[in-house]
């Protein structure tokens, strides 16, 4: 096999309020034609920031390369030239980013967005570049894609929005695709399409790959060879039996068994939902109508004290609007009761008394935490808007909570930007757990996480649970995740629930074709 790409010695580093950071040093390795690579490691190992730089992506953002050396189709790439490097980008090497929301500009439709290369760069014409674009939003699976091409990003879900990211990223037709974290938002039945629609692409398209990922089970099924990465550093390459062999500490996941006993009296309704519906009203039609969408159709459930709820299902099922309409951070009918009040139809001032009761946890933390907060004040935020507590008392409690998240203390005067995004994940974790709430929703909550740090979030949520008789809704694609901390599971289907009851039952004996789909898929 030829190389496509080689990289050797790189060396990036960044300047902080702290000094220099080595994010990556004197890493090696190189992609062959053809091939998928993968590179696994812990969150914050230097993955990302290895990869951005291989096309100087990173510059703007404080990043600086001094050492090392890329070479991509036998040319070494000149950080210098500017022009050379945006002529790579995209056509040559082309990236699909982790965090979907932030990448895609809020502002312009997703046709815009997927053909603008083609427009700009290569000159296409309009019509031409409407037919790739409807062409590759067939081919990552976006349902009813002519109607949707005038669409704005924030209409459509996250796995959506990734499955938008692939199609832009594959409209030039690039020699290299280098994907960053491609499925975190997908649910288990669209990652295994996704992921077998890049690894057909790569033959068809003679395209090579790499696969930035933490999880291992990806790279075991899809990766020709993989390079472990820790702390900057590369520790391990190979082919995939070796690698798993040699450096399956560095990345092996093995999730509990079971949630944390539930402590409180069996029987205690703690929420209760009644034919509650979500409908989205879209823009007028050219007849002067509009289009409606039904996201929840009727969905009634109840959650007991201590116990845990998994929501499940495909993408785009109603699963984020249904926490959405809970939380009453969207309209919706039908009736919502908690801790025995119904909020349904609760005025702001009562509501805002029981949001210190109810937290969340979003899928995109990038996108859910000001940029412009110190990680101190968005911990602190919940405290003081709804507690008293003096300076020394609130940085004491800000502190503790981020090392109970497995942050260090020391970060209260950085911001967002300065983090990795599974280190994002957990201070939006601790910004919710700081007050100690009665429930909390977590929006695919470890979506961003590497395995290790997966496990020791769902073992400091049942602490946490068992300290504080807390109780979790769990929106989530990851059914292993789902099995090892929750007690009930409801799954969802365009909208609706389809099958819901214990855990076990739901993983052992489904009964919903559905259901039966979902789980040959997490867990073939």
């Amino acid at each position: 096999m030829n190389r496509l790409l080689d990289v050797r010695n790189l060396n990036i580093s960044f300047d902080t309020e702290i000094g220099r950071v080595e994010a990556v040093k004197d890493i090696s390795f190189h992609v062959n034609r053809g091939e998928i690579l993968a590179m696994v490691g812990d969150s914050g190992s230097g993955k990302s920031v290895c990869a951005l730089s291989v096309t100087g992506l990173l510059k703007h953002a404080g990043a600086e390369k001094h050492g090392g050396t890329v070479i991509f189709e036998g040319r070494e790439l000149d950080y210098n030239d500017e022009e050379a490097l945006r002529k790579i980008r995209g056509g040559g090497i082309a990236y699909i980013f982790q965090e979907p929301l932030s990448s895609l500009n809020p502002l312009e439709n997703i046709e815009k967005q997927i053909t603008e290369r083609l427009v700009a760069v290569k000159k296409w014409n309009t019509g031409d570049a409407k037919r790739r674009a409807l062409e590759l939003l067939e081919l990552v699976g976006i349902r009813n894609s002519e109607t949707r091409l005038k669409d704005l990003p924030h209409t459509f879900s996250g796995g959506e929005r990734q499955r938008i990211m692939i199609a832009a990223a594959l409209a030039d037709n690039p020699r290299l695709l280098i994907a960053d974290e491609p499925t975190t938002a997908l649910d288990v039945t669209v990652q295994k399409q996704i992921l077998e629609l890049i690894s057909g692409l790569k033959n068809k398209l003679d395209m090579s790959i790499i696969l930035i990922t933490h999880n291992f089970e990806i790279v075991r099924r899809y990766a020709d060879r993989i390079v472990v990465v820790n702390d900057g550093n590369t520790v391990e390459e190979g082919n995939s039996s070796r690698v798993s062999a040699c450096s399956a500490p560095v990345v092996a996941y093995e999730p509990p068994a079971a949630p944390a006993p539930v402590s409180c009296a069996e029987g205690e309704v703690f929420l209760k939902v009644s034919g509650l519906s979500v409908v989205y009203t879209g823009r007028s039609s050219r007849f002067g109508g509009k289009t409606a969408f039904r996201a929840v159709d009727n969905v009634s459930l109840e959650l007991k004290k201590g116990r845990n709820l998994g929501i499940v299902g495909e993408s785009a099922s109603g699963k984020t609007s249904l926490v959405n309409a809970i939380l009453r951070l969207i309209p919706s009918v039908g009736d919502v009761f908690f801790m025995g009040q119904c909020i349904s139809a609760m005025k702001p001032g009562p509501l805002r008394k029981i949001r210190r009761y109810v937290q969340a946890v979003f899928q995109d933390p990038y996108c859910s935490i000001n940029p412009r907060m110190t990680i101190g004040a968005i911990v602190a935020e919940g405290l003081k808007a709804h507690v008293v507590k003096d300076g020394n008392e609130l940085k004491y409690a800000v502190k503790k909570t981020l090392v109970s998240v497995g942050l260090p203390p020391d970060i209260t005067n950085r911001y967002p930007h300065e983090f990795s995004g599974g280190q994002r994940q957990r201070i939006a974790i601790a910004r919710a757990v700081i007050l100690k709430p009665e429930l909390v929703i977590f929006d695919e909550p470890t979506s961003s996480l590497d395995r290790r740090v997966q496990l020791q979030v769902v073992e400091l949520l049942k602490n946490l649970q068992i300290a504080h008789d807390m109780s979790y809704i769990f929106v989530s694609h990851d059914l292993n995740l789902v099995r090892s901390i929750c007690h009930e599971i409801a799954v969802m289907k365009e909208g609706a629930i389809v099958e819901s009851g214990a855990t076990g039952k739901i993983i052992h004996a489904p009964e919903h074709k559905y259901t039966k789909t979902l789980i040959r898929a997490a867990f073939f």
